[in-house]
């Protein structure tokens, strides 16, 4: 079926799921192109539709993924060029754009494994930052992300878009602070927190154990309940007029001391 009239119900629908307002009435989401919809099939988060617009495409491999979705269940519509730009968020769009259920777990949907390696991000507030740390988080094999009294929707677009998809490869769960510092002490996951005042820098502690990292916003820090329940406080040190790093660069630097500790143990291990 091919959609060119650009007053279409169903463009008005995906246009209108850029406000989180009509996200979570409807429990759906927008992802896309070729990356982040692939990562969402590889991973078994099935769209429900599908719009594509092979005037748009990048490359070659699309037409697979169309059929690779509708083998899936989606709905597909090829669109006409004016109408999928009305639908994409993208100032360049790749001709693809799905329409998919939430993504929605909860600390009872996450099984990690003994000594397992964890993100919880508190209040992150910029949606570019949490897709960054998702995507850091899948590289360095981090076993679970946990959005703590969140700010941003995980499910916005642009998170979507900066985690490359693999918001699909993460288990993420959303949480309050209460509830996940509980979760983390029964399983005595120890907790790490970033803060300018100790005497620790980051490479000092021994990361092996089970280790949730716990970040931030940079404007505001974390808040005194994670600081007051932290096991392990570290800080990056800070050697030139900047005195704090963007959230999503300050977790990369930790969770890859992390890897690296985990891959070759330190030297020489604090206290």
């Amino acid at each position: 079926m091919l959609i060119s009239s650009l007053q279409n119900p169903r463009v008005k629908a995906v246009v209108g799921l850029r406000q989180r307002s009509d996200r979570d009435e409807r429990g759906e989401m927008i992802v896309e192109g070729y990356r982040e919809l692939k990562r969402a099939l590889d991973n078994r988060h099935f769209p429900k539709a599908i719009f594509y617009c092979p005037d748009l495409y990048m490359g070659s491999n699309e037409p697979a993924l169309v059929e690779r979705a509708r083998e899936a269940g989606a709905e597909v519509f090829e669109c006409s060029a004016p109408v999928f730009e009305k639908m994409s968020y993208r100032d360049r769009p790749e001709g693809l754009l799905a329409v998919a259920p939430q993504v929605r777990r909860t600390l009872d949907d996450l099984h990690v494994p003994a000594n397992p390696l964890i993100v919880v991000a508190e209040a992150i507030e910029k949606p570019g930052n949490l897709g960054t740390i998702l995507r850091t988080a899948d590289a360095a094999g981090v076993h679970a992300v946990i959005v703590c009294d969140r700010c941003t929707d995980i499910n916005n677009p642009n998170v979507v878009r900066s985690s490359i998809g693999t918001l699909f490869s993460v288990p993420v769960a959303e949480a309050s602070t209460a509830a996940t510092l509980a979760w983390l002490r029964e399983r005595q996951i120890h907790i790490l927190a970033a803060t300018p005042h100790t005497e620790f820098e980051y490479y000092d502690v021994d990361l092996r154990p089970g280790t949730a990292i716990v970040v931030g916003t940079e404007q505001v820090g974390l808040s005194e309940a994670w600081m007051t329940q932290a096991d392990l406080k570290v800080r990056i040190p800070m050697l030139g007029q900047a005195d704090s790093l963007n959230v999503a660069a300050a977790t990369t630097i930790l969770l890859y001391e992390a890897v690296r500790q985990r891959r070759r143990p330190p030297a020489v291990q604090a206290g």
